[in-house]
């Protein structure tokens, strides 16, 4: 087939959107002393400031959370229940204003932006009613002759940093909990999206949140930041979404003061289609795990694999929703993909789809950078990739199909876990036998089966392998921020 690329690129944004995006952005602070600018990716041009703070000052706000984060401790679950709660309610008031801030900063089209509002809002949800919900035990020793109590007490001050492709949702996914079980918080946003965290903070503030227990440092040196922060010993726990070589470098440093850590590390995740899937569901769920934030997900599909009955039908089915695909400024209408996040995002994509195509795979929509402004890149299907391409062993990031035929089950999960990464993977068919033996086969801490969009706040996300430790989400995301405490209280006997 020859190749296609998509030339519908809207390029000017809804002007009520805009103007009120412009609004939004002049309620934020105005940095004090050093400062760098935040890029539009849409349009590659600047439209706000932050505070470009140094390790010093990073230090100033870990001392300011161990103030706070001593009273807060001691505060009643019901207390931090309600804070959260009206935390919430604010987001959710505020909901389209958060949208129209993430959507010119990190560029997502504004309809998944309003869905990353809905889905980082309810984090904070779910941790106002786990909040009140302590967890504890008592038990006999088994001896006798005593009475075993547990209980649940904070990990202490927390320092959390954020990644740029979920700006609202990454940040809550910590925060909340971390509040939660009672500790203060020292937040870093990446340098690329951190309007969105100074805004829902001052929202928290605005819910009741007590000064000093969410501190947002915005700044260009993350190094130095962690070198400073992580050596603090008043820090005791560490939360870190991003890339593996960035979270074993942090996890080292970490190990220094022997910190709690939470790392949600990188993915390669396999989508697998087998011959007897229902061709509607499976094309649906894998566009939606590789375009959902336009493959700048780590739970993106990475290499799609389809059974060879079903493959030419499921490719030229995927090919032809790809290009129909309304590529553009994220407040422009009908626009369901944005921009990458910055140049260096759209050199890597041609870099990909160059090095795979000259190994011989076929480039059947899309392939290449849009003109303008901004930083786009087409939506691009790629199909019979060599299996040691590039692009079939990096984690693509990008609005990159990259698909590969299999014969039989046991080959596909074989390649499939072929990987150091292990976050999450996919399948689809419509054998609820297969379904399950072939999830309980996968190396990955998350599976989706016949859909897409495996993530939600009451499910524990995170994975396993090279791509992290802990869990965010669900019951398990309080316990990170927990540690576990037991009184052992003699008894006497009594006649």
């Amino acid at each position: 087939m020859t190749k296609s690329i998509a030339t519908a690129l809207v390029t000017t944004p809804d002007p009520a959107a805009l103007r009120r995006s412009e609004e939004v952005i002049a309620e934020l602070p105005v940095p004090a002393g050093s400062s760098f600018g935040i890029l539009d990716p849409a349009t590659a041009a600047p439209i706000a400031s932050a505070a470009d703070h140094s390790a010093e000052q990073a230090l100033e706000m870990v001392a300011t959370a161990d103030e706070a984060g001593a009273q807060w401790a001691k505060t009643p679950l019901r207390v931090r229940a309600d804070v959260l709660r009206r935390w919430y309610e604010l987001l959710v008031e505020r909901s389209e204003d958060i949208a129209l801030l993430i959507t010119r900063e990190m560029g997502k089209p504004l309809a998944e932006a309003r869905a990353e509002v809905a889905y980082g809002a309810d984090f904070v949800r779910w941790y106002s009613e786990e909040a009140a919900r302590p967890h504890g035990d008592a038990r006999q020793l088994p001896a006798g002759g005593a009475q075993l109590i547990t209980q649940r007490a904070p990990v202490g001050l927390s320092v959390l940093i954020t990644p740029w492709n979920f700006p609202l949702a990454m940040a809550t996914r910590k925060i909340a909990p971390a509040l939660a079980a009672g500790c203060p918080t020292v937040v870093k946003p990446a340098a690329l999206t951190p309007l969105t965290t100074i805004f829902a903070a001052e929202l928290a503030v605005q819910a009741g949140v007590p000064d000093g227990l969410i501190n947002v440092v915005t700044t260009t040196s993350a190094s130095a930041f962690s070198q400073a922060v992580l050596r603090d010993p008043r820090v005791r726990k560490v939360s870190f979404t991003g890339s593996t070589g960035v979270g074993s470098a942090l996890m080292s440093l970490a190990a220094e003061n022997v910190l709690r850590s939470s790392m949600e590390l990188g993915g390669n995740a396999a989508l697998l289609v087998f011959d007897d899937a229902d061709l509607d569901r499976a094309v649906a769920g894998a566009f939606a795990a590789k375009m959902r934030n336009g493959g700048q997900s780590c739970i993106a599909a990475n290499r799609i694999f389809v059974q060879d009955g079903i493959a030419e039908a499921f490719t030229e089915a995927l090919t032809e929703k790809m290009s129909k695909v309304l590529v553009g400024n994220g407040l422009g209408a009908d626009v369901s993909l944005g921009p990458l996040i910055d140049e260096r995002a759209v050199a890597s994509m041609t870099q990909l789809v160059t090095e795979a195509t000259d190994r011989g795979a076929e480039v059947r929509t899309g392939g290449s950078a849009l003109p303008g402004a901004g930083y786009f890149f087409a939506p691009t299907l790629l199909a019979d990739v060599p299996p040691d391409s590039a692009i079939a062993t990096t984690e693509i990031f990008g609005p990159i199909a990259a698909v590969q035929r299999f014969a039989t089950q046991e080959e596909a999960i074989i390649r499939a876990n072929a990987t150091e990464f292990g976050l999450a993977g996919y399948v689809f068919t419509e054998s609820l036998d297969r379904a399950l033996n072939v999830a309980d086969r996968l190396e990955t801490g998350i599976v989706g089966i016949n859909q897409g969009v495996p993530s939600n706040a009451a499910a524990p996300f995170g994975g396993i392998k090279q791509s992290g430790l802990g869990r965010e989400g669900s019951a398990e995301g309080l316990e990170e921020y927990q540690v576990i405490r037991f009184y052992n209280i003699a008894r006497r006997a009594t006649a």
